[in-house]
């Protein structure tokens, strides 16, 4: 190589990159790159996994709050302590069916079943039938409420209900890879079991409230996690996402299917999976044979409430049109490396043929260079000595130099944008300090308002009371003579108790703590009256127009103070989606279920925006809101704690752009 030309060893330098090192390029991307697909499809399959494992968390908490809300109202605790279990049977089997759940027992202080809410009618009760054995059981007659997964048998379901039995019962159908067994159909259940401790106002443990779901054929809570993890567009076209809840290796909630629109319910996950996510205890995530295909897969053990591994939840999507794209890939990428090969090859051996120049080329480039034009060159020469070397070498020189003159440009702009820029985040931080200040002042004059309210309103009460004491010195000294003035110091006395009744509501709204704690038999109409006095002020300023229907005629026991706070909150709700003005209407009447239960319901309905279809769900929860200033999320959270306290409850319906009702159902 010492004695060869400069021409060969130019041509040398430009193919040995595309002859060897582009094939080996070529080779350890395509290593690595399919080593990085295959972590990345984990990786996702991984992650749709710990959103499956959060919803599942959910529902069985949601479960578990539902028990203990209900086990901790007034009118369950009142009924328990009563010891009248006809009316507690009545109540459990009501409040089962709008929980959605499969049973609802109330235990003794030993665990022994006192009522039941699937005890059929004349059916006399099993006093002996003790749940203790169970943990979340026992943790509640210890004073701890309790959520967990148990494994349910033939006969304690039948105990429950031949339906819930029923329901459970599976037929084994033969899948391919799954491990040998004798059994023929999965009879057990999986529920969510909860129990709560139920206390007296003394603290002291009156019994367990006891409930459960079942969730065998629960096709609903697979296809929520199904439509959670793989929404429309998540996945390629051809791929399809799947979710299933197993007893041991049996699917008893499963979205996969068989064939057309069955589902693959009885199918069993293969003996390798099994092994691994229930005998190991691992989570599995990588490919596996789900009953008639491969799917990128991620399996994750459950355990029940004595910590033995009884199924397994599992999320996964279609391999086969992620394996094509795969291929797909690969394919264009040997084609691509070998075609940019051929033409760096055609290319180098053309430029190798014209990279020598005279030397008046060169003159004339640093003349042009002296001159100012920064871009003159070289550029291709025919000579094929040393001279076509040094011609490359002042071209490249030349390109540093220009190069390094186009980065401090551009190291100069980058400052300039970087100086704009921190200007910029410097003027938002100090509009967010001005804003903060703005509310803080806010807050500020709406506690002094407050503080202001009161104390005006217990100024007034003074000298009404000396107008009443001086009409009544009137009356008093005119005698007889007071008749010709007699209706005007009757209106008098009408509006100095008017100004008593409005001097009364604002003290009890602006200090609701002074008014509350105690629980009457009320007329919820006279509340309704009362807290359309304290939100007069929005209704005429919006132009609103109000209607209060009285059909109520029942008393129902619930504090007052609370339930006009949960009264004023959903009126001033439904003021706030009528900016243009609109109807409210307010109507009571009595109700009663099939099983003697009474109450009033109040429904509170207007004519505002109303609430988008996907909102409605969630409008009780915690800090949600749709007002985009104004709003903490929690009234309709808090209304919706003091209704339930009393074993009442709120529904809403809602149109868009037509309006809303919220009902609130109370007890007697």
């Amino acid at each position: 190589m010492g004695n060869a030309s400069v021409r060969t060893k130019l041509l040398l330098v430009a193919l040995v990159p595309f002859l060897s090192v582009l094939p080996i390029l070529f080779f350890l991307i395509f290593y690595w790159g399919v080593a990085y697909y295959d972590r990345l499809l984990t990786f996702k399959v991984s992650s749709d996994l710990v959103v499956a494992h959060e919803y599942f968390i959910r529902v069985r908490d949601r479960v578990g709050l539902d028990v203990s809300s209900l086990g901790n109202s007034y009118i369950f605790v009142t009924t328990a302590r009563s010891g009248n279990n006809a009316s507690l049977q009545r109540l459990l089997s009501e409040r089962q069916k709008a929980l959605g759940l499969d049973f609802l027992n109330f235990l003794d202080t030993n665990g022994h079943i006192q009522a039941s809410s699937n005890l059929k009618k004349n059916t006399p009760l099993d006093s002996g039938e003790n749940n203790a054995h169970w943990p979340v059981v026992r943790a509640s007659l210890l004073g701890l409420k309790t959520t967990e997964i148990d494994i349910y048998s033939e006969a304690q379901l039948s105990q429950i209900d031949e339906r819930v039995a029923l329901q459970a019962h599976l037929e084994l159908v033969g899948t391919s890879n799954a491990a040998p067994t004798k059994k023929t159909a999965e009879t057990s259940g999986m529920v969510i079991h909860t129990a709560t401790p139920v206390l007296d106002a003394n603290g002291k443990l009156l019994g367990v409230l006891e409930g459960g779901m079942l969730l065998n054929r629960n096709l609903t809570f697979v296809d929520t996690i199904n439509n959670l993890v793989y929404a429309d567009g998540s996945l390629p076209v051809g791929s399809s996402g799947t979710a299933t809840l197993f007893i041991d290796d049996v699917r008893i909630a499963t979205n996969v299917r068989l064939f057309g629109n069955r589902r693959a319910l009885g199918t069993r996950a293969s003996q390798v999976v099994r092994n691994h996510v229930l005998n190991d205890g691992k989570t599995w995530l990588d490919r596996a044979f789900v009953v008639d295909d491969w799917y990128i897969s991620a399996y994750e053990p459950i355990s029940d409430s004595f910590g033995k591994r009884v199924g397994m939840l599992y999320v996964g999507y279609l391999e086969a049109p992620f394996r094509q794209a795969k291929e797909t890939a690969i394919a264009l990428l040997a084609a691509l490396f070998a075609l940019i090969c051929a033409a760096g090859v055609y290319f180098s051996l053309h430029v190798a043929r014209n990279i020598y120049g005279p030397l008046a080329s060169m003159n004339r480039t640093m003349t042009a260079v002296e001159q100012g034009d920064m871009d003159a060159r070289t550029g291709s020469v025919q000579t094929r000595d040393e001279l076509g070397s040094l011609s490359r070498h002042l071209d490249e020189l030349l390109d540093t130099v220009q190069k390094q003159n186009e980065e401090l440009k551009d190291w100069g702009h980058q400052l300039d944008r970087k100086v704009i820029a921190r200007t910029i985040e410097l003027e938002k931080t100090n509009k967010l300090l001005v804003q903060a200040q703005r509310q803080l002042v806010l807050a500020e004059k709406l506690a002094a308002i407050g503080e202001i309210t009161a104390g005006v309103a217990h100024e007034i009460n003074n000298p009404m009371a000396v107008l009443q004491g001086n009409l009544d010195v009137l009356r008093d000294t005119l005698g007889a003579a007071v008749k010709p003035v007699q209706g005007e110091l009757q209106l008098m006395d009408q509006q100095i108790h008017r100004i008593n009744t409005i001097v009364n509501k604002l003290l009890q709204f602006a200090s609701p703590g002074e008014f509350a704690g105690y629980v009457e038999a009320i007329a919820v109409d006279e509340v309704v009256a009362d807290s359309l006095v304290l939100v007069r002020h929005l209704l005429k300023q919006n132009n609103i127009q109000v209607t209060h229907n009285r059909h109520a005629t029942i008393a129902v026991p619930i504090n007052r103070g609370e339930l006009q706070q949960v009264l004023i909150n959903l009126c001033t709700n439904a003021i706030h989606s009528m900016k243009d003005g609109g109807k409210l209407t307010i109507a009571t009447q009595d109700w009663a279920d099939e099983n003697g239960v009474r109450g009033v319901a109040i429904n509170v309905a207007d004519t505002g925006a109303g609430i988008r279809k996907e909102y409605l769900a969630r409008v009780f929860d915690a800090f949600f809101t749709t007002k985009h200033q104004g709003g903490t999320g929690l009234g309709l959270s808090i209304s919706y704690t003091l209704v339930a306290r009393y074993g009442g409850n709120i529904t809403v319906k809602s149109q868009e752009d037509v309006g809303t009702e919220f009902t609130v159902r109370l007890l007697a």
